[in-house]
């Protein structure tokens, strides 16, 4: 086994349980790779796609790690700031 495992930066978990997925997570997901990709950050920052994490009521949800940044009610625009905020560190995003 010649292949090498890297270790991402930062990793974004997104709800997409079957609440979470009808209520955007899975576009938001999509819109978050994109912006990985976009920025020139695939390696560096992971989206792992999450099963239920029984927090429906509040779908959809996504948790920005290592800094354990919770969100709900996540609208796609809401995920591009919080990409701005927590992945690219950008000043002018607006924090919650």
């Amino acid at each position: 086994m010649s292949k090498s495992f890297n270790t991402p930066d930062k990793v974004i978990y997104v709800c997409t349980g079957s609440k979470c997925k009808k209520k955007g997570g899975k576009d938001n997901g999509k819109t978050l790779r994109s912006l990985i990709k976009e920025s020139g950050l695939k390696g560096k920052v992971e989206i792992i796609k999450t099963d239920c994490t029984d927090r429906c009521d509040f779908a959809p949800v996504m948790c920005f790690q290592p800094e354990n940044y919770w969100m709900h009610h996540v609208t796609e625009q809401q995920a591009k700031q919080a990409f701005d905020a927590h992945i690219l560190k950008l000043d002018s995003a607006p924090q919650e």
